[in-house]
């Protein structure tokens, strides 16, 4: 499990389109990593939403935003163009960013227990390092982005 200080490793995923998602890619930015559960559901859409209407502010004050889910590359698909959202997002099918970033675990929900990815966005350094980490619960989906730059 990564935790602050970690060194991420340069290749992150492959995002909707195919296309390699690298921290290189991204020189001089910090990256705003945020694992979220499922596309198309009422709070991370308007998590997503949130990042989408602030992206240049965000871009401005040195951050790239990079959504993870369990979704499929054709879900995602779907949920960018749905929403307008100017950010990849890495389909996380095998579960390899969500368990190697320790957001995947047991959930609960109307006492019904089941597996799934808990809400996480992880602050990295142009360098590569974790610097900060904001936990499901402290993250709030309609003002995500004042989090972030906060």
């Amino acid at each position: 499990m990564l935790t602050i200080g970690s060194k991420v490793p340069d290749l992150l995923g492959v995002d909707s389109t195919g296309a390699e998602v690298r921290r290189s890619n991204y020189p001089g930015k910090s990256i705003a990593l945020y694992f979220y559960p499922k596309d198309n559901t009422s709070g991370c859409t308007a998590q997503a939403c949130n990042l989408r209407d602030n992206y240049a502010e965000l871009l401005d004050k040195g951050y790239q935003v990079i959504g993870v889910s369990v979704d499929g590359a054709d879900s995602h698909n779907k949920f960018i163009a749905k929403n307008s959202l100017p950010f990849p997002l890495i389909p996380d099918v095998d579960h390899k960013l969500v368990e190697e970033f320790g957001v995947w675990g047991e959930k609960s929900m109307y006492g019904r227990k089941y597996m799934g990815t808990f809400r996480t966005t992880f602050i990295i350094s142009p360098e590569g390092v974790i610097e900060r980490i904001i936990s499901s619960k402290e993250i709030k989906t309609k003002n995500h982005a004042a989090q972030i730059v906060g």
